[in-house]
Order: structure tokens, then sequence, then C-alpha cells
């Protein structure tokens, strides 16, 4: 079969690999049918993550069929449409328990990073039961991709860890796909106000059309302070992974605030402590559970949001080196997600 397979920092190839099998009864094998390019793999092929090995063949996201199973699997069948969730699952132990699935002890987050991954003709997903969701046939399949990372990333660790409420303003740093999908969930709990600030004017324009009420692009400090008379955000969400824009997150929040970090941060951040302790400021972090996929499927599929309008570019698998080539240049590109089809 083809991958897409890294080699070291900055060098990746579409290259044969061994087709993977069963190796444990509760494994399934997909043939990917649609799959995606994740800003951490971007942060990967920068050699970033370490534990991401030569020949490791990469992606954590999206959407196939079902071609075998071990003798363990019951839930899942040869034949199903199913969601590859970016975090793998067993279930059974005590992190699963507490629905702390990210650091389940025989998964977490593993595709792309330390087993093979999802940016390949066929993939090899341990514990299939529970890391794969079978499909309605009516959901739009780029919507579904969505769902494999970036809408649960952006519900659990934005919205949910922030604990958006009925009349807050809320202030999302970052208005790529992650900050996007925070802004999208965010809204399920009717805050008053989502202020979404970046420097691009097209990612701007992108977040006014998913229901941002507005924008900011340049000094964010004054300009939150004009929008909220001097008293600051109730949420205050990191979507980008680096300091500067922490740093943003510690000085708009006001006092009884909450600061959500969604962003992948390769570098350390100053954590204004001797400020934020007075102010009854409530801090934290996360990598995404996915143990609201199933709420989120079925509020996609009933319509009450439409993930698939962040994809902007759509490629044929055999065509991956080109989409990382556009995403890695997002920016001029104007991309935020690219949806890779094998069919």
């Amino acid at each position: 079969m083809k991958a897409l397979v890294y080699h070291g920092p900055g060098q990746r190839r579409w290259e044969d690999k061994p087709r993977p099998s069963i190796t444990k009864p509760t494994d399934a094998v997909v043939r990917i049918t649609h799959t995606t390019i994740c800003g951490t793999d971007l942060h990967i092929l920068k050699g970033d993550v370490p534990a991401v090995e030569d020949g490791r063949i990469l992606g954590h996201e999206g959407v196939g069929v079902v071609e075998e199973v071990g003798d363990g699997v019951s839930h899942i069948q040869v034949g199903d449409e199913v969601l590859i969730s970016c975090i793998t699952s067993c279930g059974r132990c005590d992190y699963c328990k507490r629905g702390l699935y990210a650091h389940c002890r025989d998964g977490g987050w593993i595709l792309g990073h330390l087993i093979d991954g999802t940016q390949a003709e066929y993939v090899r997903i341990p514990h299939a039961d529970n890391s794969l969701h079978r499909l309605p046939k009516d959901m739009d399949r780029a919507a579904a991709v969505m769902l494999s990372d970036i809408l649960p990333t952006g519900h659990e660790i934005g919205a949910l860890n922030g604990e958006v409420g009925l009349g807050d303003t809320v202030a999302i740093v970052g208005a790529g796909p992650i900050g996007l999908a925070a802004l999208m969930t965010s809204r399920f709990y009717s805050p008053a106000r989502i202020i979404m600030i970046d420097p691009d004017e097209n990612r701007l324009a992108m977040a006014k059309q998913l229901g941002a009420t507005d924008t900011i692009a340049r000094d964010p400090l004054d300009a939150i302070d004009e929008l909220t008379g001097g008293e600051g955000v109730d949420v205050a969400m990191e979507a980008v992974g680096i300091p500067e824009t922490f740093d943003i997150c510690q000085r708009i929040v006001r006092p009884g605030g909450h600061i959500a970090n969604i962003g992948v941060h390769g570098k350390s951040v100053e954590f204004r402590l001797q400020d934020l302790w007075i102010k009854n400021v409530t801090v934290r972090t996360g990598l995404v559970n996915t143990n609201t996929t199933p709420v989120l499927m079925r509020i996609v599929e009933a319509g009450g949001v439409e993930p698939a309008g962040l994809v902007t570019h759509r490629f044929k698998l055999d065509d991956i080196e080109k989409a990382y080539d556009v995403f890695s240049r997002a920016s001029k590109e104007q991309a935020i997600k690219m949806l890779l089809t094998a069919e």
C-alpha cells in the first residue's frame, strides 16, 4: 500500500509500505477513504515530537471502511463505515473508566505518533470497539473527518475546560482550525459575545461566518479593553501554542474568569501567577479525550453544527505531499483544513 512516511525532521515521502494486519484480537484494519492533515503533523515534521521515529506513517484522523476485525471485536463489523478517533482507548483501564481516554494505559494519542497512522491506504486500529464510531449513512464525510480530532478538541479543551456559560464574553486567541472549532462548539452554551483574535484577516472572515461577534487583527490588549469596558473576558482560550498568545490570555481574563489552553506548546511560557492568584482565575490545560465524540456526532447529524465548512482545500490521497506543501503555507494559501480522498 501507499503511505505518507516520516523520515526525520523536514523529510516525508509518499511510498510503499506493507499493508497492516491484525496483531491482537481487539484490532481492526480500516481502508481509508478520507483523511486530513493536522497542525500536529507539521510539528512532527519540524522535529518537535522526538517520540516519532523514522519510518512512522503519519496521521491520526480519518474515515474509512472496516476490512478486517480480530476475534475480540464485537461492536464493529467488516463493511462498517467508521470514524477513526484520534485517541485510542481500551475502555477498561483506570484512566478510561474516569473518561481520561487521552491517558489510556494501552492507547491515548498513538496513531501517527507511536504506531502507524491514517495518512495511508490502510491503517490498523487497536481497541477497535472503543476507538471507532460507526457513521450514519447520510453524514457528510468531510464533516465526519472533522469529528476525528478538531471538533472534540475545540469542545472539550476549549468550551468545556473554559466553562463557557450563558451570557459570557469569550475571547479565542488563534483562528486556525482548532480555534475555529472552539468557536463553533462554544456557541452550544450561548455566550453573549465571542471575540476572535488573529493577524490573518482571511481567517477572521471565516470566524465571522461561523458566528464570531467581534474580530481583532492587531493590538488585542487595547481592543479587548475597549470592547469590554476595561472588564476583560470571562473565558480566554489559547489556540496557537506559543508564549505570546498564552500571555495575551493571562492579560485579558477578568476576575473569576477561566483560561483554557488548547494550543500545543513546545516552549516554556511566563506564568503570571503574581497577577492571577488574586483574581480567582482558573487555568486548565489538556489533551482531548474524545469522550464527547458521540454527542458531537449526533449534533452534526442533526445539523446543529456544520464542520465541513472548515474544509478549504481538497486533494486526492495520492497528492498528499502537495497538500502538505499547501498546508505549510496556510496563510498565503488561505488554507484551514485539507480533505484528502482515496475514492
